[in-house]
């Protein structure tokens, strides 16, 4: 259907769901509960995209087709991705060292986190400072402005002596739906970075607008578990995506999906991640969740923040080197 069609669908399904509408089931995950279905676009031609809908497990989307005739059925994706979670773990490589000047993709977390990434550099009140996720630099809300940032982080071996910089701002999460997971922490006295420093060299200077991003772009990122992949925009405005954190569920709208051309596009202690756009290096998102199931090859999704979000909620400006 035309892309004007498949958002006004979009909006009618989520208006549906929001009001109590049968389809926002309840799945068995672990002990915790499926919220509702992320519901997005996916392309399938020029102007053309179909409705991309995500749930946790296979009942839901045979309870969430039911009642839609063929015609609708025919303009729908769905995708089984498990449950969706935030991103900060697993083992030592290169990017989980203790690593001067910091630069992107390096392994970092508040002292209470096991690891995330190092995403970008950007400028708080004119201070050169780090960006990456709430649940890695403030612990989900845990932490407060002043505590410590670790590089490498804990799971990587990260103690107090590898302090480098210290929490300034986060998003905290809500009730409602969320549209970033993010965090920024000031650089301390003393520690030197270098913010082109990215495979391939560094990024462009200007970030994308959120509503600039298109599906099936190709776009890269540089993670602390994974390090340098490769992936395609599989759809975009994707709202209703509820992530499994240590303390709920919070649900985030607007959010950018994301699988890897071959094998995974990212893991655990990928997030923070900036992603970029392969074409012209143009940072789009800030990486924060995926999924171990979904993806058209088997390997999962993943989802993003659109990078302009993350700063102007923050208030800083993007440092591409």
């Amino acid at each position: 259907m035309q892309i004007d069609s498949a958002r006004e669908l979009k909006a009618r399904l989520s208006a549906r769901l929001s009001e109590g509408f049968p389809l926002a089931t309840a799945s068995g995950l672990g002990g915790r509960l499926w919220t509702r279905p992320a519901i997005g676009l996916t392309p399938v031609g020029p102007g053309r995209a179909h409705l991309a809908i995500r749930v946790a497990a296979q009942d839901d989307a045979r309870v969430l087709l039911t009642g839609l005739d063929d015609a609708v059925r025919a303009e729908v994706d769905v995708r089984v991705t498990g449950p969706i979670l935030p991103f900060s773990s697993p083992p030592p490589s290169d990017l989980q060292r203790r690593t001067r000047p910091l630069r992107p993709g390096l392994s970092v977390a508040h002292p209470a986190v096991s690891a995330g990434t190092l995403g970008g550099f950007v400028r708080l009140g004119g201070r050169l400072a780090i960006l990456s996720n709430n649940h890695v630099l403030a612990g989900g809300d845990a932490g407060a402005v002043g505590d410590a940032v670790l590089q490498p982080g804990p799971a990587d071996g990260g103690v107090a002596a590898d302090r480098v910089a210290t929490l300034s701002g986060f998003q905290r999460f809500s009730d409602g739906p969320n549209r970033v997971d993010a965090a920024v922490a000031v650089l301390d006295e003393g520690v030197d970075a270098e913010p082109g420093l990215v495979p391939g060299g560094p990024l462009a200077a200007t970030v994308a607008d959120g509503e600039e991003v298109e599906p099936d772009e190709e776009v890269e990122k540089v993670g602390r578990t994974t390090g340098h992949t490769r992936g395609r925009v599989t759809a975009v405005e994707v709202d209703g995506v509820a992530v499994q954190y240590d303390d709920g569920v919070h649900v985030f709208d607007d959010q950018i999906e994301i699988e890897g051309l071959s094998g995974a596009f990212s893991e655990g202690g990928d997030s923070g991640s900036v992603i970029w756009r392969s074409a012209d290096r143009v940072p789009l998102a800030l990486l924060f969740a995926g999924s171990s199931e979904g993806g058209s090859g088997g390997a999962g999704l993943t989802f993003a923040n659109p990078l302009s979000t993350v700063l102007a909620t923050l208030g800083v400006e993007w440092v591409a080197s």
